[in-house]
């Protein structure tokens, strides 16, 4: 039991900086690749949070961009859609960070007439921005689907109820349409919200480095997997971990979809349903 403590304390928060510099080599213990493995974890934990809070309020403004009357919007949100859903996340983390490689060489310069300003884009060839940038703009895409056929099931006559009662568009949106858009597009959203935090995996394959060995839970299960020629102890580690934090999110969005149809009777509520997706 203090040699599993010991192991925690040395590296449980080595990928953020913390703990041991160098990494076991020899005479890998379970608890070592536990508590290695769960540190990792902690980027996968960040790339999924921030893309899911950012990538909800980009996906709801192309949702709304697409429902708009507005040609240029539309026409944007369709395309930006179609081609994020249209090609593979692995495809768009390569292709994003070959981008970002050359963006230094080819040099941003701003000009505003009294001052230039060189902006460094370097720092975006890093995994911990530069992917987090492919995850939000995916996950954009895919939820703004989903909430575009939820805001047009929304019924009519609730719409034109609220503009009978002189409500504004805004006022209109956000208390009619967007409420009910919540209501109907929570379970499905919490699907993809399961694959997005699934799909932060992708960014040990993608190109992006780590710094300072200091990766995501695959990086350090790769790891241990080379050094200890055994891939069945440090590949069902991170499997167990991420069933963990698949479970906490069904928790946490079957309580907030609770919320969202507190109003309803019990007959009426919409239950949640997971379906993980097996290829994107």
């Amino acid at each position: 039991m203090s040699s599993c403590l010991n192991a925690f304390q040395d590296y449980g928060l080595r990928a953020i900086g913390y703990g041991e510099r160098l990494l076991p080599k020899a005479d890998i213990t379970i608890c070592e690749q536990f508590a290695l493995i769960g540190s990792g974890l902690i980027w996968n934990i960040f790339f999924g949070v921030l893309a899911i809070v950012i990538g909800y309020w980009f996906a709801l403004a192309l949702a709304v961009g697409k429902m708009s009357g507005s040609g240029w919007l539309c026409g944007f949100s369709v395309g930006f859609i179609y081609l994020f859903r249209g090609t593979p996340l692995f495809i768009q983390f390569f292709f994003a960070y070959e981008l970002f490689v050359l963006l230094p060489k080819v040099g941003i310069t701003l000009d505003l007439w009294v001052v230039t300003i060189d902006l460094e884009t370097r720092w975006l060839t890093r995994a911990w921005l530069g992917a987090l940038l492919v995850l939000i703009l995916n996950t954009s895409a895919y939820s703004a689907e989903i909430f575009y056929g939820a805001l047009r099931s929304t019924p009519r006559g609730e719409v034109e109820a609220a503009m009978a009662y002189g409500m504004s568009g805004w006022q209109r949106f956000w208390r009619v349409l967007w409420p009910h858009m919540m209501r109907l597009a929570w379970p499905s959203y919490t699907n993809e919200a399961i694959f997005l935090f699934h799909a932060t995996t992708l960014v040990f394959f993608s190109g992006f480095p780590a710094w300072r060995q200091s990766g995501d839970a695959l990086y350090y299960a790769n790891y241990f997997a080379d050094k200890t020629f055994n891939p069945f102890i440090a590949y069902p580690i991170i499997a167990f971990y991420f069933i963990i934090f698949t479970l906490m999110i069904i928790v946490l969005f079957s309580w907030i979809n609770r919320r969202l149809n507190r109003h309803l009777p019990q007959h009426a509520k919409q239950r949640l349903s997971i379906r993980l997706n097996v290829i994107r």
